[in-house]
């Protein structure tokens, strides 16, 4: 067992209660936990967010007035959707990838665009949570005709293989949504690099990035009045209790989510309310807790104009073109595999 210098019971405000162990544990679950927990400060990666009652969060973080990434790359997308379409293919045919997809809500209108151009496109969305892959696919296949939906469930960070495009089609990947940006520069690049490596010359990659704003816009981004972000932030608590067998209460840990302008991101932490310890029996370790001391749970990158492309032709891709919003708040930016 790991054990944490275990105080006297009359000190904590928060008594030790152990919790029972789950009957399964899974490995990369217990791992993530394992390694950020004991590591200082203590952190959690961003994708313990995304079970299912997770995704289902983050879709009504989506909907927010006060989350403007979606509807803004999203009015991207309907403004140039047949362009990026058209600049992607090259006069080829498109098998279309999408990694992270969730609901895919966005992707519809890029998909509406291909079909309108090919008989018949065939849609890959990648994700670790099956209930929205399964709703979207039904979707989409219900209001776009032509699109043949091939869902996946997977972590896309560890697992990158893609269905063979037929003979003559390019691949599209998509990775959109500012999802880069929950990844540390090194990380990321790394990441772009494995995704050129799956990808043969003339496929391309559409990434999505938030760009550098002025700081209230961002701060009120991720401290919407609803709540939805805190209990969005709190849940992957509930998911280590759920599965992991820990105790914590998630009451006990503050949502913060600040701008650190010196490293462009805004940073989302769980904050100890007061000094506690919590039983985790899936890993068999009790976590102490100061009071003040957090949980690192997510960066989310804002980027400059041009960083987007600069870290494409780092990772292989040349740049091809880019579209922003009218305001300059989101930028989408195409590269060509090399």
């Amino acid at each position: 067992m790991t054990t944490l210098a275990f105080p006297p019971v009359s000190d904590l405000a928060n008594p030790f209660l152990a919790a029972p162990k789950p009957p399964t544990v899974a490995p990369e679950v217990a791992a993530a936990v394992t390694q950020g927990l004991l590591s200082h400060p203590k952190t959690l990666p961003a994708w313990l967010f995304y079970d299912e009652a997770g995704s289902r969060l983050f879709d009504k973080i989506t909907a927010l007035p006060e989350y403007y990434l979606t509807r803004t790359e999203r009015a991207i997308f309907l403004e140039f959707a047949g362009e990026i379409i058209e600049r992607a293919a090259e006069g080829h045919a498109l098998q279309m990838i999408e990694l992270g997809a969730g609901s895919c809500e966005k992707t519809r209108i890029l998909l509406a665009a291909a079909a309108e151009r090919q008989d018949t496109v065939l849609y890959e969305p990648v994700d670790v949570s099956a209930a929205p892959l399964e709703a979207a696919r039904e979707r989409i296949e219900r209001e776009i005709s032509g699109v043949l939906v091939a869902p996946r469930v997977a972590d896309y960070v560890r697992d990158l293989a893609h269905e063979a495009p037929l003979s003559g089609e390019r691949r599209l990947v998509l990775y959109i949504g500012s999802s880069i940006g929950n990844f540390e520069p090194c990380a990321a690049r790394e990441l772009l690099m494995k995704i050129r490596a799956t990808l043969a010359p003339g496929d391309a990659l559409l990434l999505g990035v938030d760009l550098v704003k002025d700081r209230m816009l961002l701060h009120a981004a991720y401290n919407d009045a609803s709540g939805v972000t805190e209990a969005f932030n709190r849940n992957l608590l509930h998911r280590l209790n759920r599965e992991l067998g820990a105790n914590f209460k998630p009451g006990l840990f503050a949502h913060r989510a600040v701008w650190n302008a010196a490293e462009s991101r805004v940073e989302m932490h769980l904050e100890s309310r007061l000094r506690q310890m919590v039983s985790i029996s899936g890993i068999d370790a009790l976590m102490e807790f100061e009071a003040g001391e957090t949980i690192h749970t997510e960066n989310s990158y804002k980027y400059h104009p041009g960083e987007a492309e600069s870290m494409l032709q780092a990772a292989g891709f040349a740049p091809a073109q880019t579209w922003t919003d009218a305001r300059g708040w989101f930028a989408v930016a195409l590269g060509r595999a090399a």
